[in-house]
């Protein structure tokens, strides 16, 4: 995969490091806009990048590189990828995908149509650690319910206080906690659960009417799932599936997991008493543990390099499917909240 990294934010210098990793990337080209132009040559410079470009039309017309990977603000996915795909050009989105379905939608059935690939940077798909997490569910019986937390004060949040809107908390660049951090726990769901029943969302609006935080919650019908997301407040982040005969947990981001804790009901040995005098079941217990690596991204890069370099577009259509019910829900929870974006197109 050779590929360019469109543009010079902090995500796009994690992107720079982890693929330092990955055989099968190479670091090939680097767009910024004119204004960033100095911060694209260091970079450029620092990671041994030979194409720079102030011009994006020039970078999909006269790169050698084969996929794009698009670090912008949420706002500019969707025309940036959707150029990049008519120009031949595999893309490889930041999460969310767009901030509208519709445009989601229209950028995979492009992406299929022109015989490309587009994909979601969502990384926890594509770390081990969460196949071991999806083969530990049969253990714990029927799924009763979810719960996840991941709770992290944003650099950003203190410019907010004082009335200061950047990117991260404008709805016009489609901002807010629920795109931007609750996202991954709505990616577990749908990952290891599908398209759930019921949606409902409950933000705390900020004075803009952006959700700084939120609790979003799932109806599958036959259990519930709690997805908690905050930019406003630091809190312990977490996961824990609990079922019938046992509980899996994770003591991490979301978006970073190689320890996984599961208790499973014993049922060769007979009912115990807790610390509180309550009867309750033996268990039995194991920690599932995957070395981390270098850094979250690597995963996710080696994965989209092998499926282009394979042409492996079923397992593309089906990571773009579950990018749409996610994006589904989003829309649904926004909307429902009152949440609104501006679409630009």
């Amino acid at each position: 995969m050779k590929l360019a990294f469109i543009g010079t934010g902090k995500i796009i210098e994690d992107a720079l490091y982890a693929v330092r990793f990955c055989p099968a990337v190479s670091k090939t080209a680097i767009y910024a806009r004119e204004h960033s132009k100095a911060k694209a040559e260091k970079l450029a410079m620092d990671h041994q990048i030979s194409e720079i470009y102030t011009d994006y039309n020039k970078l999909l017309t006269e790169s050698s590189a084969d996929t794009v990977y698009i670090g912008l603000v949420n706002s500019a996915h969707y025309q940036y990828a959707k150029e990049a795909l008519n120009a031949g050009k595999n893309v490889i989105l930041e999460k969310p995908l767009t901030g509208f379905y519709e445009q989601a939608k229209e950028l995979c059935m492009l992406a299929k149509e022109k015989q490309q690939f587009l994909f979601e940077a969502i990384t926890i798909l594509h770390n081990p650690a969460f196949e071991a997490l999806k083969s530990a569910i049969e253990k714990i019986g029927k799924i009763r319910l979810f719960n996840g937390n991941y709770s992290q004060y944003s650099s950003r949040y203190d410019s907010y206080r004082k009335g200061v809107v950047e990117h991260a908390f404008d709805p016009e660049y489609y901002g807010g906690a629920l795109f931007d951090i609750n996202i991954y726990n709505i990616h577990y769901c749908v990952a290891l659960f599908g398209k759930p029943k019921g949606i409902d969302y409950f933000p705390n609006l900020g004075f803009n009417g952006i959700d700084t935080s939120g609790v979003l919650i799932l109806d599958y019908d036959t259990f519930k799932a709690v997805c908690i997301g905050g930019k406003d407040a630091d809190g312990r982040c977490y996961l824990s599936i609990q079922g019938e005969d046992g509980e899996i947990f994770v003591d991490s981001k979301p978006n970073d997991v190689n320890r996984i804790e599961l208790s499973y009901t014993d049922s060769s040995k007979a009912t115990t008493r807790d610390a509180s005098g309550a009867t309750v079941r033996a268990k039995k217990k194991e920690v599932l543990i995957h070395e981390e690596p270098k850094h979250r991204m690597i995963f996710e890069f080696e994965k989209f390099a092998k499926i282009t370099t394979d042409k492996d577009f079923k397992l593309a259509e089906q990571l773009n499917e579950e990018s749409l019910t996610v994006l589904e829900i989003l829309e649904t929870a926004r909307e429902k909240a009152g949440i609104n974006f501006l679409n630009r197109v």
